[in-house]
C-alpha cells in the first residue's frame, strides 16, 4: 500500500498513511480527530499542523505545529470513535457495550440479531466480537438512523463489513423474515419497547441462546422483565446497571474523580428454554399478594430508625429561615 491510496480497510497499527484517522491531543488535553490527506492542514488558534508531517510517522508520535506547540498523534480507539462520531440517536456507551458483549457471551462466528441500530455504536462492537465468520443483522425502524449508522460503521472500518446487513422495519416483522425458527445465537435489543418483541425473540433464538435488552428507565425495565416471565420461553431474567468512576492519581493526591459516568441504562439478560420446557418454580420471599396486616408493625418510625426532630429544633430552624428571608428582602 502506498501513501497515495486510501486504505480499503481499517488499519490498527503501523505508520500513518493517507486516509488514516488520527486523534491529535493538544497541550491542554483537547482532542481533535482528522483524516489524513496530502497537502491538507489542521488549524487552531495555536497555529497549524501539516498532514504531511503526520503521514509516515509512527502511531504515538509527537508532532509540532507551526507555533511550536506539541500534539500527540494516535489512532483513535473504537471507544474514542463512538464518543465523537455523528449521532442520529443516543449511543450505547463503551461501558455498557462491554457489559453487553460479556453478559450476552458474544463470540467469534456467532449469528447475532440486533434491534435498534441507532447511530451504529453497538453494531461496531458486535462486529468486532463476532469476527468475519459471524453474521450481524441490524433492524432499525427509522431510515435516517440506519443511514447514519451505515456511514459511521463504514468510516471506522474503512468499508461496510460484508457480514453486516441493516434492515429498515419493525423487529417483529423483519426478525422472522430474515431467520427461520431457532436460527439465531444471540439477540440484542436496544429499543423503546422491547417487551413487544419477546415472542419474536423466542421464535428465532436457538435453545440456550441469549437475549439481552438495554433500556433507560425503571418502568421500561419492569415491563421488559415481566414480559419475559410471562412468555414462559425464557429463564428468569437478570437485570443490572453499570457505573464507572474514574480516579485522579497524581503523586499522593489520589481520590475519585469529581465526575463519573453514572446511570446510562439497565441491562436485562435471559436465555431461551428448550421447546415445551416448563421452568422450575423458584422458592422466593413472600410477595405483596402474601401481605400480612401484622407486617405494618415492621414499618413504624421506631422500627426503621426514623429520627424525629424535636419541637425546639424545628422552631430554631424556622427562625433561621425567617431571618435569611428577611435579610434578602424576599416576600413570603
Amino acid at each position: 500500500m502506498t501513501d497515495d491510496v486510501t486504505p480499503p480497510s481499517r488499519r490498527y497499527s503501523g505508520s500513518f498513511v493517507v486516509g488514516d484517522r488520527v486523534r491529535l491531543t493538544g497541550p491542554k488535553a483537547k482532542m481533535h480527530t482528522l483524516t489524513l490527506k496530502h497537502g491538507a492542514e489542521f488549524h487552531s488558534h495555536r497555529g497549524f499542523v501539516k498532514h504531511d508531517d503526520i503521514i509516515g510517522a509512527e502511531d504515538g508520535s509527537v508532532i509540532l505545529s507551526s507555533s511550536g506547540e506539541q500534539y500527540l498523534a494516535l489512532r483513535p480507539l473504537l471507544s474514542d470513535f463512538v464518543m465523537s462520531m455523528p449521532r442520529g440517536a443516543a449511543i450505547v456507551y463503551p461501558k455498557d457495550a462491554a457489559q453487553i458483549l460479556a453478559l450476552a457471551d458474544i463470540y467469534p462466528g456467532a449469528t447475532v440479531l440486533e434491534a435498534g441500530v441507532g447511530s451504529g455504536a453497538l453494531s461496531m462492537w458486535l462486529l468486532r466480537a463476532i469476527g468475519p465468520a459471524g453474521q450481524l443483522i441490524s433492524i432499525e425502524r427509522r431510515e435516517e438512523f440506519a443511514e447514519i449508522a451505515l456511514d459511521n460503521v463504514a468510516s471506522f472500518y474503512g468499508a461496510t463489513p460484508p457480514n453486516w446487513q441493516v434492515t429498515v422495519g419493525s423487529f417483529e416483522d423483519e426478525a422472522t423474515t430474515a431467520f427461520g425458527p431457532g436460527a439465531v445465537d444471540r439477540v440484542v435489543l436496544d429499543m423503546l419497547a422491547p417487551w413487544e418483541c419477546v415472542d419474536a425473540c423466542g421464535d428465532v433464538l436457538k435453545p440456550g441462546g441469549v437475549v439481552i435488552c438495554y433500556v433507560a428507565t425503571v418502568t421500561q425495565l419492569s415491563r421488559t422483565v415481566e414480559a419475559f416471565r410471562a412468555s414462559g420461553q425464557f429463564t428468569q431474567p437478570e437485570s443490572s446497571e453499570t457505573m464507572v468512576r474514574g480516579w485522579h492519581v497524581e503523586g499522593l493526591a489520589v481520590r475519585p474523580d469529581h465526575r463519573m459516568v453514572a446511570h446510562t441504562g439497565f441491562l436485562t439478560v435471559a436465555r431461551r428454554l428448550a421447546p415445551d420446557t416448563v421452568l422450575p418454580e423458584l422458592k422466593r420471599r413472600a410477595s405483596k399478594s402474601d401481605f400480612d396486616e401484622s407486617d405494618v408493625l415492621a414499618w413504624t418510625p421506631d422500627a426503621v430508625g426514623i429520627h424525629e426532630k424535636s419541637g425546639k429544633a424545628l422552631k430554631k430552624n424556622l427562625k433561621r429561615a425567617n431571618t435569611m428571608r428577611e435579610e434578602t428582602g424576599a416576600q413570603c
